[in-house]
């Protein structure tokens, strides 16, 4: 391992077998990930607060279930940022410009049209997966591949089981 100096005293170099530039790359690509993800965590767990009307039990239930394993998602996702060498986006600032999921409606909506918004924030976190995905396979980094393929099987889960709601 390659030793710089730094202010700090010495600084071991990352040589893990991915390229600095592929590392940046797929740091950045996570960090649009981990946006969206916190994003439709504070979505989700907004609208299990709010949710009212007569699906309020079945869907103030389902909304903590998902908020939980968003919640829980967040954390693996800044790791391998930080393994990849490059520092996690975590305020809200940083989210707002890095995500593509929109943020939640001031004023809660009715149930269903939550449910509508989440299948679409579901719908979103799985594009921006699936875009980092080939860029993680070119680079070899099978633990990046590997945390895509669990978020897309959440995600595309889950938004299949919040459209089955909206079925008539």
């Amino acid at each position: 391992m390659a030793k710089t100096a730094s202010k700090s005293g010495i600084h071991i170099g990352i040589n893990i077998g991915i390229s600095e530039k592929d590392r940046a790359s797929i740091a950045k690509g996570l960090s649009y990930l981990l946006a969206d993800t916190y994003t439709l965590y504070l979505t989700t767990h907004n609208f299990h607060w709010n949710v009212t009307g007569p699906m309020f039990n079945t869907l103030h239930q389902m909304f903590m279930v998902q908020y939980t394993e968003l919640w829980t998602a967040v954390d693996p996702i800044a790791e391998r940022i930080r393994s990849l060498g490059h520092p996690a986006p975590g305020s809200y600032a940083q989210f707002g410009k890095l995500a593509s999921v929109p943020d939640a409606p001031g004023v809660p909506p009715k149930a269903l049209e939550m449910v509508r918004i989440l299948v679409t924030g579901h719908e979103a976190v799985a594009r921006t997966a699936r875009q980092l995905f080939p860029l993680a396979d070119k680079a070899s980094d099978e633990p990046t591949a590997d945390l895509l393929t669990q978020r897309l099987t959440v995600h595309e889960q889950t938004a299949w089981m919040l459209r089955s709601l909206l079925e008539e």
